[in-house]
Order: C-alpha cells, then sequence, then structure tokens
C-alpha cells in the first residue's frame, strides 16, 4: 500500500511538473490605458480599483501564484473575460454603464472565489453603496 501511494504522489507530481509548460495563463500584460473614466469622485476610483482592476482594467496586478497551473489558468481567463465584459482603462467601449452598478447590487461582484485570495476586495454594505451610486453618478457623464 505504501509503494502505491508513493507511485500516485509521484505521478501527480509529474503531471503538475508538466501542466507547467502548458502557455496559457503565463502571458500577463497591462495593455495601455486608453481612456479612464470620469470619475465622479475620489472615493469612487479608490473602491473601483481596489475592488474591480485587477479583471476589469489594464492595470492587473500578477501575484505569483498567478504563474503556477492550474490556478494561472484561471486567472488568465477571469482577466481576459474582465475586460472584454467592462476594462476601465478602455471607457470609450463601455456599452451599457448601468449594468456595472447592477451586478455590485446584487452581489455578484466582486465574485467570492476572488475575495477568498483578495480580503482588501471585500465591500462593506456602506462601500457597496457608494461605489454604485458613485457608478451610476460617472456613468452619466460618459
Amino acid at each position: 500500500m505504501k509503494k502505491f501511494i508513493v507511485v500516485i504522489l509521484a505521478i501527480g507530481l509529474i503531471i503538475f511538473i508538466a501542466i507547467q509548460f502548458i502557455p496559457y495563463g503565463h502571458q500577463h500584460t497591462n495593455p495601455a490605458v486608453i481612456q479612464e473614466p470620469n470619475w465622479d469622485s475620489p472615493q469612487t476610483q479608490e473602491i473601483a480599483q481596489r475592488a474591480c482592476f485587477d479583471c476589469h482594467s489594464n492595470e492587473t496586478k500578477w501575484p505569483w501564484y498567478s504563474y503556477v497551473a492550474p490556478v494561472s489558468w484561471l486567472i488568465q481567463k477571469d482577466v481576459v473575460d474582465g475586460r472584454r465584459n467592462l476594462n476601465f482603462s478602455d471607457w470609450s467601449r463601455v456599452r451599457e454603464p448601468n449594468e456595472i452598478s447592477e451586478v455590485v447590487s446584487a452581489g455578484w461582484m466582486p465574485p467570492a472565489r476572488y475575495l477568498a485570495m483578495h480580503p482588501e476586495a471585500k465591500l462593506t454594505q456602506a462601500e457597496k453603496d457608494a461605489l454604485v451610486s458613485g457608478l451610476q453618478a460617472t456613468a452619466s457623464g460618459k
């Protein structure tokens, strides 16, 4: 039984090492900022930067674990999808700015799996309310 466990662990280690060579999840780029929103207040900007910018801007902070597969795959996908759906660094492309405040109000953003590794992005109800009203004011000035 002990040999079996050692073999299983060795196979698992080999697989873990092998998946590190899969190229997806290693391209950590931050394109240039094209156009930021005309923020209604510094508070709205600060809250958005803290809770949203890692996935929804070209100013992503790439932590050490974003280089380790399979976690790197999930992070890369989240950033690509996040930037495609809403990119605070390319505000001119935002189609439905009021949707932003709706997903924050509903509690869909920031997602729980993100908050697990980024507790600083967890918003109090007062911060959510401030972000929602600030995003609505920012969007109306688009």
